[in-house]
C-alpha cells in the first residue's frame, strides 16, 4: 500500500473514530450532568483526573515500543521485535501491581486531600478503587494497542473504538436513564474500556505472530533502550499531565468539587475541537520513525509542511467558532446557567489553536528521537502552568486557572517550539511559518467575518439555529479553500496533485535547498 493510500486510510478511519467520540460526548455530557447533578458530575470529573495520574508509570514506555515497532517492521528485525514487546509486557505487569498498591492507600485518603461533600464521600472511594483497578489492567493489555500503532494499523485501532464508543454511550444513557447514580456509569466506564483493550489484543494477535512472546524474550538490554528513550518521553507525559490535567485538581483542592463543573465545560468544549488534531498527528510517530530509520530527511520535511498545515487548516477554523459562536454553545448544550463557563473557553482556546496548529512538529521530534529538549521545556512549563493557578486561583477562581494554563503555554508555542523544528530539520523558520500558516489564517478571515454578522444580526440560543450559522461558516471556508486550490492548480496537473501542494511544498524537491511553493 502506498504511503499516500495508508495515511489517508488511516486519517478517515480516525476521523470517523473521532466524529462518533464527539457527538456522543456532546450529547451525553449534558444528560449526565443534568440526571446526576453539579456536584456528582465534579466529583465524576475529579476521580477520574486522579487516576489518569497513574499514567505517569508508564515511564514514556508505551511511545518507546510505538517506535520501536516502526523501526523494527522497517528493517525486518522479528527477534528484536519480539523482545521489546516481551520485556514492555513484563514491565507493566509489575506497574499494574503498583497501581493497585497505591489505589489501596489512596482509598483511605480521599477526603484528607480533596473538599467532598460526606454523602458523596462513599461513591468517591468507590469510583477511585473502580478506576484504579481498571487502569492497572489496561497497563498490560496496551502494550497490544502500542503494537497496532507501530506497524499503522490506525484504521484498525480507530475503527474497534468507533463500535466501543457507541455501545459505552448507549449503556450509559440507559443506565443514567432507568438508574440515575453515578457508580453505574463509572461501572459501565471501566469495564467498556477493558473490553476495548481485549478488542485490540485479539486483533495485535491477528496482525503479528506474537507465539514469540515468553519469558525467555526478557531482556534486559531491551529494557534499558526503552527506558532511554521512554525516559524524555515520560517527561513529556509529566508535562502534558500538568499542563491540561492539573487544573481540575487545583480547583477541588482550592475552591470546592461544585466549581470543576463550571470549568470543565469551558475546557472541555475546548477539548473537544482538539480531537480532529491529535487524532490526526498520532500518524506520524511511527511515520516519522521509519523515515528517520532511513535517513529520508526530504520525506521528513515534507510531512512537517504538510501535517502542520492540514492541523491547521482545522483548528484554527473550530477556533473561530468557538470563540464566536461560545455562549449560545454553551447555553443550548448544558443551560443558560453555565454561560459564565464561556470565560474559560475564551482564555484557553487561543492558546491551544496555537499549540495544536504544530502538532506533527512534536510528533517528528518523537519519532526521530529528538525530543530531550521538548521534554524540558514542556515539563517547565507544566510547572509554570501549576504555579501561576495556585497563585491565580483564590483570587480570580475558575478563570485564574485558565490563565495559569494559558500563559507558558502561549510562550511554549510561539518563542520555542517553531524555532525548535526548524533546527532539527535545519529549515528556515521564515519559509516555514509563511508557507504553513499564512494560507490557513487567510482562509478564516472570510468564515469569521460571516460568523461575527450573523451572531450580531441574528443572535441564536438553539441548536437548529446555531446549526445553521455554523453550517454557513463552514460553507464559506470550503468555498474559499476550493477556490485557492483551483488558483494554484497549474494547467495539466490533477485535483490530487494540485490538494498535495496545497498541503505541504513541491513534492519534486529532493534537497535541502529546495523551494518552498504554496
Amino acid at each position: 500500500m502506498s504511503l499516500k493510500l495508508q495515511a489517508a486510510k488511516n486519517v478517515s478511519a480516525t476521523w470517523l473514530s473521532l466524529a462518533v467520540h464527539a457527538v456522543v460526548g456532546f450529547f451525553l455530557s449534558p444528560f449526565i450532568l443534568h440526571r446526576l447533578g453539579d456536584d456528582a458530575f465534579s466529583l465524576w470529573v475529579l476521580v477520574f483526573s486522579l487516576t489518569g495520574y497513574y499514567g505517569l508509570l508508564d515511564l514514556g514506555v508505551r511511545t518507546s515500543i510505538v517506535r520501536y515497532v516502526a523501526k523494527f517492521a522497517a528493517t525486518g528485525d522479528e527477534e528484536q521485535l519480539a523482545r521489546f514487546l516481551t520485556t514492555s509486557l513484563a514491565f507493566y505487569v509489575v506497574v499494574g501491581l503498583v497501581i493497585l498498591l497505591l489505589t489501596a492507600v489512596g482509598f483511605f485518603y480521599l477526603s484528607v486531600l480533596f473538599h467532598i461533600p460526606r454523602n458523596l464521600l462513599g461513591i468517591a472511594r468507590v469510583l477511585f478503587l473502580l478506576g484504579g483497578v481498571g487502569v492497572a489492567l489496561s497497563f498490560p493489555l496496551g502494550v497490544f494497542a502500542a503494537l497496532l500503532e507501530g506497524m499503522q494499523k490506525f484504521s484498525w485501532v480507530q475503527l474497534s473504538q468507533t463500535g466501543i464508543t457507541l455501545l459505552r454511550g448507549a449503556l450509559i444513557f440507559i443506565a443514567v436513564s432507568y438508574d440515575g447514580r453515578l457508580l453505574a456509569v463509572g461501572v459501565i466506564t471501566v469495564v467498556i474500556n477493558l473490553v476495548s483493550y481485549l478488542v485490540l489484543a485479539w486483533m495485535a494477535f491477528r496482525a503479528f505472530p506474537l507465539h514469540f512472546f515468553s519469558l525467555r524474550q526478557v531482556d534486559g538490554r531491551a529494557f534499558r533502550k526503552l527506558l532511554g528513550y521512554g525516559s524524555f518521553a515520560f517527561l513529556i507525559l509529566v508535562a502534558e499531565k500538568l499542563r491540561f490535567h492539573s487544573d481540575p485538581i487545583v480547583i477541588g483542592a482550592f475552591l470546592s468539587s461544585t466549581a470543576i463543573t463550571y470549568f470543565s465545560i469551558g475546557a472541555r468544549l475546548v477539548e473537544y475541537s482538539t480531537y480532529a488534531v491529535r487524532s490526526m498527528a498520532q500518524i506520524f510517530t511511527p511515520m516519522s520513525s521509519q523515515f528517520a530509520a532511513t535517513g529520508d530527511f526530504v520525506r521528513l520535511r515534507q510531512t512537517l509542511i504538510a501535517g502542520n498545515r492540514a492541523c491547521a487548516l482545522i483548528i484554527l477554523p473550530l477556533t473561530v467558532i468557538l470563540l464566536i459562536l461560545g455562549k449560545p454553545i454553551i447555553a443550548a448544550w448544558v443551560g443558560a446557567r453555565y454561560v459564565s463557563s464561556y470565560s474559560v473557553l475564551a482564555v484557553l482556546a487561543v492558546p491551544r489553536a496555537i499549540y495544536l496548529a504544530q502538532s506533527t512538529s512534536t510528533r517528528i521530534l518523537l519519532g526521530m528521537g529528538r525530543h530531550r529538549m521538548l521534554a524540558f521545556v514542556l515539563l517547565l512549563e507544566g510547572g509554570v502552568n501549576v504555579i501561576l493557578s495556585t497563585l491565580l486561583v483564590r483570587r480570580f477562581g475558575i478563570v485564574g486557572v485558565a490563565v495559569g494554563t494559558a500563559i507558558p503555554l502561549t510562550c511554549t508555542s510561539l518563542f520555542f517550539l517553531p524555532r525548535h523544528i526548524c533546527r532539527q530539520l535545519q529549515i528556515p523558520i521564515g519559509a516555514f511559518l509563511k508557507q504553513t500558516y499564512l494560507l490557513p489564517l487567510g482562509l478564516c478571515i472570510p468564515m469569521t467575518a460571516l460568523l461575527a454578522f450573523l451572531q450580531h444580526e441574528f443572535p441564536v440560543q438553539s441548536f437548529s439555529g446555531l446549526s445553521l450559522e455554523v453550517t454557513c461558516g463552514g460553507a464559506i471556508y470550503c468555498a474559499t479553500f476550493c477556490l485557492t486550490l483551483l488558483a494554484l492548480r497549474p494547467v495539466n496537473v490533477s485535483s490530487w496533485n494540485a490538494l498535495t501542494q496545497v498541503l505541504g511544498y513541491n513534492q519534486n524537491s529532493q534537497s535541502r535547498g529546495s523551494s518552498w511553493v504554496l
